[in-house]
């Protein structure tokens, strides 16, 4: 009893000053640490002492007891490791000061819903972690190069359905639409524009950032990748996308095309004939147009480069840009023969941009020019490109190249005296050559329009007939030529006959003032035009076959400075006529054909049948009749 009755009296002094030292200042802690060093040598003094001073030591004892506890309690609160026990304490001393604790449990946020890509994100992180496939440089930053180029396929993304296959478009030149870099170039998918890298500092991966479009095609690799993720995606369902890029073909692919008699549906929902689509119109390029549809026209000139191995095995000088022709131009028949197109028109905006290199600036899509020209310009330099020249081959000479036979004279100046004239005509350079070269294409000409109105005081619309202008080259006709110092007289015939001919007529005409159109209108039949009489007697015997049957016709409408061009063709699968004009593509009939100014025409050599077997025909024909 004398024990218990000691330890109540101090209570309300002890909690006096605990409340007293909990708001004291720092500086006065080592006050409180002097003061507690004194007591407890004093009450080791009075433990020496014995118990003399009965209730008041063990007053002063118990007193400094607690004050020690509080100052070891305030020390370890500052210090981080707290133990069980002192947290225990630190509570008990709280109770006892009366002090009311906030027990009310803290509030839980209800955990956010994952989106797709994160639920997706988890599957495959605890499918690594599964099979055993978690990198060892797991720490390290996701977007460093190491890692970016150790990232592997992921056959599933979420944002496949983002892709807008309406505003895809890879016919212009691939190069960054911010940095103007043709190297690493990336298309949207969602967008269609294209941006250069997929790093952190490259404009793809800050247009992923901005844009939330994550999808992205690199237009070299043909390889998908998922920005700012990094990461390459493999779908069965780009594929589309992977063909209308860079389509291919195969040998069974490229022997069916002209079998092809049914259209086929674009992803724009609208049907067309693989080789039958417009080419855009970016300004005045509407004479470089007709001509590249009149060659996708020419099969084995289309067939060869369908196969893209062909022409890139073709070595050039380094730097050469030449070198670009043949692939602009294979790119291109390749898109207007594509089946599985996005929509019905090509852009041929890289074929035209190689032509202006190639050219030097004389052909270009922002001032109209002379189809006639371009072509023999785009003839002659994909022959030279392709490594050809006059001794050796490529598939420009295999399709176009004859072989004519050529007779030249001077003519004897009327002018002369009779003297003059006897002693010319025995001088070598008035007696006739006869030399023999290559051709491309036949020019022929058209005799001059009318220069008076008809009684009815109208123009009249001379016609002629396609044989008479072929006359030319009958080897009996002459045509004098002339020269700043001479007039030459020449005729032609030929030797060698190409599997497709190429007839240009001379409508245009350059005076001191301007060009002069002639506006005569030529009549030909559209198949069965026969050449055996242009012939050479010599080498008649050798050529089985002699017609040719029209494929493509180049129509010129209007001046020179303000016409336009537009071009008539046949699908030789379903055998139908259509009338192309930029953009605008529309069936005809071919009895239409011969109503418009043709200028450049090809031709297909018909060998179905024999000249002997046609003429055979034609007799049980008349036969028949009679």
């Amino acid at each position: 009893m004398s024990r218990e009755a000691p330890e109540k009296s101090p209570e309300p002094e002890t909690k006096e000053e605990r409340r007293r030292s909990t708001y004291e200042e720092p500086a006065k802690r080592s006050h409180h640490d002097d003061s507690d060093h004194k007591h407890s040598r004093r009450s080791k003094d009075d433990s020496k002492n014995g118990k003399s001073n009965g209730e008041s030591s063990h007053r002063t004892s118990d007193r400094d007891r607690k004050r020690r506890d509080r100052s070891r309690s305030r020390t370890r609160s500052r210090s981080p490791k707290r133990s069980k026990r002192d947290k225990k304490e630190e509570k008990d001393q709280e109770e006892e000061d009366g002090e009311i604790r906030d027990t009310t449990p803290p509030v839980v946020e209800k955990p956010r819903e994952l989106t797709a890509r994160e639920l997706e994100r988890q599957r495959i992180i605890q499918e690594e972690l599964k099979n055993g496939e978690v990198d060892e440089d797991g720490d390290e930053p996701v977007w460093s190069m190491k890692k970016a180029q150790a990232e592997k396929k992921s056959r599933t993304c979420p944002y496949l359905d983002t892709i807008d296959r309406s505003v895809l478009d890879f016919d212009f030149e691939k190069q960054c639409s911010v940095s103007l870099s043709h190297q690493n170039v990336y298309a949207c998918m969602v967008c269609g524009k294209y941006f250069q890298g997929r790093g952190t500092n490259t404009h793809a991966y800050t247009h992923a950032l901005e844009t939330d479009h994550h999808v992205f095609l690199n237009l070299q690799t043909l390889k998908f990748y998922c920005l700012p993720d990094n990461y390459e995606v493999v779908d069965p369902s780009l594929e589309d996308i992977k063909y209308v890029l860079k389509p291919t073909y195969t040998k069974e692919m490229i022997g069916s095309i002209d079998k092809q008699a049914r259209m086929v549906r674009a992803q724009d929902d609208s049907t067309y004939f693989p080789g039958v689509v417009g080419l855009n119109n970016i300004k005045a390029n509407d004479y470089c147009n007709v001509i590249l549809h009149a060659l996708s026209a020419v099969r084995p000139l289309r067939n060869w480069f369908l196969k893209e191995s062909n022409y890139l095995a073709v070595k050039r000088p380094p730097g050469d840009k030449l070198t670009l022709l043949p692939q602009r131009f294979g790119e291109l028949i390749r898109k207007l023969w594509n089946p599985r197109a996005l929509r019905t028109h090509v852009s041929p905006h890289e074929m035209l941009q190689a032509v202006v290199v190639c050219s030097n600036k004389k052909f270009q899509f922002i001032k109209q020019n002379d189809a006639y020209d371009f072509m023999l310009f785009l003839l002659t330099t994909l022959h030279a490109a392709l490594n050809g020249s006059e001794k050796r081959e490529s598939i420009i000479s295999k399709t176009f190249r004859g072989r004519m036979r050529e007779y030249s004279r001077k003519v004897i100046p009327a002018e002369d005296t009779e003297e003059e004239k006897y002693r010319k005509m025995h001088l070598p350079d008035y007696q006739e050559k006869v030399s023999e070269k290559p051709f491309l294409f036949l020019t022929l000409d058209l005799p001059a329009a009318p220069l008076y109105r008809d009684v009815q005081l109208q123009n009249i619309i001379p016609q002629v007939p396609l044989s008479t202008l072929l006359e030319k080259f009958d080897g009996k006709t002459e045509k004098e030529y002339r020269t700043y110092n001479d007039n030459i007289m020449k005729r032609y015939e030929l030797l060698k006959l190409p599997e497709f001919l190429i007839i240009s007529y001379k409508r245009f005409q350059k005076n001191q003032w301007f060009v002069e159109k002639n506006p005569t209108i030529v009549n030909f039949p559209i198949a069965n035009v026969d050449l055996y009489e242009c012939l050479a007697e010599d080498v008649r015997a050798e050529h089985k076959y002699t017609t040719y049957d029209l494929v493509a016709n180049v129509v010129h409408e209007g001046t020179f400075e303000t016409g336009n061009y537009r071009i008539q063709i046949v699908h030789q699968g379903s055998g139908k006529w259509f009338e192309l004009e930029d953009l605008h593509v529309k069936d005809m009939l071919p009895q239409m054909i011969v109503l418009a100014e043709s200028y450049v025409q090809i031709w297909r050599l018909n060998k179905e049948k024999t000249r002997d077997e046609r003429a055979e025909d034609d007799g049980e024909g008349q036969m028949e009749t009679a």
